[in-house]
């Protein structure tokens, strides 16, 4: 576009100069030749546009937005027109507290008063993407700057209408997840009415005021408390029933005992001890007479 004015330019001195005096007439030609050459350069230039990869190009024409779109690589355009363009990659939106983290300096994070009415401080990070097709309709109606005009405030306006469907603790604990689907479905709605493309959204960090948190931090130890005397008490109960089920079972073998073998039982049991003595190694058995059946053993006489 500029090598086109600087020819316009160079025409118009071309004429002049062939109307001036014959000093600059000679002039009027090469300056002319010059300015034609200027603006067929320039229109040859300005009517091949180079989109890069993960890009589009939207084609404005003295203010006027027109409604087809650049796609990635060379595009032959009206050498007049204007090509902005837009990056259709997935990007990130980051409100944190933590100086210099977020997309704007200082303490960025997003303050949300809970149902019971505790200030809340979240940390949170958006993935979206421009919808290729919707490129023109952003440019004319929001701008370049849609991140600043779109992203932040309904991210933010959006977050702070749903906490106050949560008490503080939930918010940071139980309910954490149903916060964020919640939000979620609330943000993409109002994203793809604007163009964009809501993919993820990141809660990073939740900050409860002091006192709430200090009272989590101690109903947490309680029930890590409680917890492990429940383990203790259990393990009580356990050797208490294997001991008692251990006295039970030499009950029952002494009942046997005392009930159940007889006279021959026991001679029965006397004769195969015996047998098993006389019948290891180094033993003799000398066999008395006498009324007594049991025979005298004697170890081995070396």
């Amino acid at each position: 576009m500029f090598l086109i004015i600087l020819g316009m330019l160079a025409l118009v001195a071309g004429f002049a100069f062939s109307r001036s005096n014959p000093q600059l007439y000679r002039l009027a030609v090469p300056v002319r030749l010059a300015g034609l050459a200027l603006i067929i350069i320039g229109a040859l230039t300005s009517s091949v546009k180079q989109i890069d990869a993960g890009q589009v190009g939207v084609q404005k024409l003295f203010g006027k937005v027109q409604r087809n779109v650049l796609e990635s690589g060379l595009n032959t355009v009206n050498p007049l027109v204007e090509v902005i363009t837009f990056d259709i990659k997935t990007q990130n939106y980051t409100m944190s507290a933590v100086h210099d983290e977020g997309d704007q300096s200082g303490d960025d994070a997003i303050r949300v008063l809970t149902a019971d009415g505790l200030e809340v401080v979240i940390d949170l990070t958006v993935l979206y993407r421009l919808i290729p097709s919707e490129a023109p309709a952003i440019l004319g109606e929001i701008g370049e700057d849609y991140r600043n005009k779109i992203v932040r405030p309904i991210t933010r306006t959006k977050i702070r209408d749903n906490a106050v469907y949560y008490d503080a603790v939930a918010l940071y604990s139980t309910k954490r997840d149903e916060f964020q689907n919640r939000i979620f479905k609330s943000i993409e709605t109002d994203f793809r009415k604007r163009g964009l493309l809501l993919e993820q959204l990141l809660v990073r960090n939740i900050m409860l005021p002091t006192s709430v948190k200090q009272t989590i931090e101690s109903k947490i130890n309680a029930e890590q408390e409680s917890q492990k005397m429940q383990f203790v008490l259990a393990k009580e109960r356990q050797e208490a029933d294997r001991k008692r089920v251990e006295a039970q079972g030499i009950a029952d073998y002494q009942k046997i005992l005392s009930t159940g073998l007889s006279d021959k039982q026991l001679q029965y049991e006397q004769i195969k001890a015996q047998k098993e003595i006389a019948t290891s190694p180094n033993t003799k058995v000398i066999i008395m007479n006498g009324r007594s059946n049991t025979p005298l053993l004697l170890g081995d006489v070396k």
